[in-house]
Parts: C-alpha cells; structure tokens; sequence
C-alpha cells in the first residue's frame, strides 16, 4: 500500500500535479552503502585466541545521525549540520557501522565468540558507545569524509568500564561522484574499525588493564 501511494504521488507530479502547469522533473532518492561486508577477509573465518564471548552493542546517535541521512558541513556554516535532501544510506548509520566493527572484531579472532544483540547468547563483556560524527565535508580541501565514535569496553556481569576510548578519523573523498564518497565513507568506516581492534589486541595481552 506504502509503494502503491508512492507511486502514485510519482505519477502526478510527473504530469504536474494533474494538468495544472508545465510537467516537473522527478528525481528519485538514491541509496548508497556505507560498509558493505563484501571483502574475502572479513567474510573468512577467523581462529579465536579467546576464550570469553563479546557483545557489540549497536552504537548510539543523536540528531540526524541516528537514521539513514548522508550528513554534510560547509567551511562557510562550520557550526550549521545540513543533510542531502535525495542521497541516503541504505541503512542506519549506527547500525551500518556496528555491523562493521562486529566484523572486523570477528575476524581479528580475538574472543571466543562475536555476538550482537540479537544473537542468543550471553557476553562476557559488552562493548557499547556513541556515533558523535559522521559526515561529509565538501568544501575542505581536499573533500573528505570524517568520523568520530566513543566507546566503552564493560564486564557483563557488574557493567565494570575497563576500556574507554575516542576514535577520530578521516577519509579524502577521491572525487566528486556520490559512489567516490560512499567509497571514503566505507573507508572511513574501516579506519575507525581496526583501531577499535588494535586497542582490543593490546588490552587483551595486558588481560584486563588498559594499553
């Protein structure tokens, strides 16, 4: 029924909204990905070393984050955060990017099991957090894609913090397309997913204490 009235909503303004005027031009919203998991190494299983379970959590996010819009900021309005009114990712951007970082985590093999929320099973540690940034900046020089996440590593049992970090990272938008962004987008996604496991390597040789 939703696709039904869509389409008809489509057709009327292709005609001009039944004959009043001079027909317009419809331009339909375009869905890029952000992190596709298409790559052999994060597909490919890898040996665990652990012998606990991890549970990440999907991020959080507030504003326009928190849904499929691609958002942007100018140099002109630094303070001002603008969204794209007909590009979109196909998916939540926490959710995107928790995907991401359970896949990577999964494959560096460093605990018995990966497991996200939905999964059956219960965690011996919990790894949860926050999106705080992840835009596109068009007029920086070069373009570029950048992003920031803050996490937190929990014992399941006491909700103990034993790991806290920020990650800051960017990506240079190599051209001027919207497939060139959503490619920085997915690079930048994956800059901020192996730092989260290089300092999960290192707390998990110190067994418990910080890097």
């Amino acid at each position: 029924m939703v696709q039904m009235k869509r389409s008809i909503l489509i057709y009327l303004l292709s005609v001009g909204l039944g004959g009043c005027g001079s027909p317009v031009t419809v331009r339909e919203d375009q869905y890029l990905s952000l992190a596709p998991l298409t790559a052999p190494e994060l597909n490919a299983p890898s040996p665990a070393s652990g012998s606990d379970d991890l549970q990440v959590n999907e991020l959080a996010a507030h504003g326009f984050l928190g849904g499929r819009q691609i958002v942007f900021r100018t140099a002109a309005d630094p303070w001002q955060t603008q969204r794209y009114q007909q590009l979109l990712w196909d998916e939540p951007v926490p959710r995107a990017l928790s995907r991401h970082l359970a896949a990577r985590i999964r494959g560096a093999g460093l605990f018995r099991f990966v497991l996200i929320p939905a999964d059956r099973g219960r965690a011996d540690y919990l790894l949860s957090g926050e999106v705080e940034r992840f835009e596109h900046l068009p007029t920086a020089t070069p373009p570029r894609m950048a992003g920031t996440l803050s996490l937190t590593l929990l014992q399941a049992d006491d909700r103990r913090p034993l790991l806290v970090r920020r990650y800051d990272a960017e990506e240079i938008v190599a051209g001027d397309t919207p497939a060139d962004m959503a490619a920085a987008a997915t690079r930048l996604a994956e800059r901020l997913a192996m730092a989260v496991v290089t300092d999960l390597r290192a707390w998990r040789k110190g067994k418990g204490t910080a890097p």
